[in-house]
């Protein structure tokens, strides 16, 4: 059998560690819904058909768009 270097963590300790664990995973699950729901409102607020989308490439001179 072999001795462990450390001792065992007292009870305090535990339940500290513990509770730092639960608040990171509370942190987590929030901070995950916040960014779902600006990627959902993203793709809401994006147009449906690509026909909208005007794409416009000049290097240095004029640039006529008939739309």
């Amino acid at each position: 059998m072999t001795l462990r270097a450390t001792a065992r963590p007292t009870g305090f300790r535990r339940f500290e560690r513990w509770m730092i664990g639960v608040l990171f995973a509370v942190m987590a699950f929030v901070l995950e819904k916040f960014v779902m729901r600006s990627v959902r409102k993203k793709d809401a607020a994006a147009p449906a058909s690509t026909e909208e989308i005007t794409t416009v490439v000049a290097k240095g001179g004029e640039v006529d768009v008939d739309l």
